[in-house]
């Protein structure tokens, strides 16, 4: 039987992606190179093609997985990017910030894609999705959504990093604030110092995400948002209605 014809650039990339999910923290691209066993060039060129896809996100320190990494069901959502993605990006030039997509699976939050750009920077997730729901706007807005079970074991199940001096860490204080049914969740300066974020939840069907907007903490008139982002939940809801995600 012949051998396959293998693409090993492709392969080389693969590897790449593999050390960098293998590690906890940001991942410096000459020892990525050292750990694969690339000439640096090499490494650099894979990188910027994996970061511009969105499998790779470069940190100051490094590089960490990207959203199109860690999308909660691949072949559920490699289906439903396609129809999310325009809304998200019609969000971002209405509000003038990056825009999150977030959902609860697996008993984890977790990134599913972001639209930004020169003009709406995302935010630097120096600190994982999976734990930091605590400190960000669509976390809160996908943990006020699950039932109190789920919503319990998600908080004993985490640490509550402090963050920011405004971050919640104590898990009393973010399960009864997480009892409101609020429409827009906010996050002041939770996450990162100078950011702020908005989000919208979204409930359909049995799956609950959220849509997020990050914008300057000093930037005035973001309660002017909130029809924007329940617009953009509501399009995403229907989106995701079609698809075959499970929580």
């Amino acid at each position: 039987m012949a051998e396959p014809t293998l693409i090993g650039s492709v392969q080389r990339a693969l590897r790449l992606m593999e050390a960098v999910a293998a590690s906890e923290d940001a991942v410096p691209a000459k020892s990525l190179a050292r750990m694969v066993g690339l000439a640096l060039p090499t490494t650099y060129h894979l990188l910027r093609t994996l970061v511009h896809e969105g499998y790779l996100r470069k940190l100051t320190d490094g590089y960490v997985l990207g959203p199109s990494a860690m999308v909660a069901s691949p072949p559920a959502m490699q289906a439903l990017l396609p129809r999310v993605r325009p809304v998200l990006k019609s969000l971002r030039d209405e509000v003038g910030g990056a825009t999150y997509l977030s959902v609860y699976s697996d008993g984890e939050i977790r990134l599913v894609d972001i639209a930004d750009g020169p003009d709406a920077p995302c935010v630097d997730l120096w600190v994982g999705v999976q734990d930091s729901g605590h400190a960000t706007a669509f976390g809160k807005a996908i943990l006020a959504g699950l039932s109190a079970e789920r919503r319990a074991d998600y908080i004993a199940r985490h640490q509550l990093h402090d963050l920011t001096p405004n971050t919640i860490t104590d898990r009393r204080a973010l399960a009864q604030r997480l009892e409101d049914h609020a429409d827009i969740w906010a996050d002041s300066e939770e996450y990162l110092l100078g950011t702020s974020c908005l989000a919208a939840p979204i409930r359909v069907g049995g799956v609950v995400g959220a849509v997020a907007v990050s914008l300057p903490a000093r930037r005035p008139g973001h309660e002017q948002h909130a029809a924007a982002l329940q617009r953009a939940a509501r399009r995403l809801g229907w989106a995701m209605a079609e698809s075959s995600i499970t929580p």
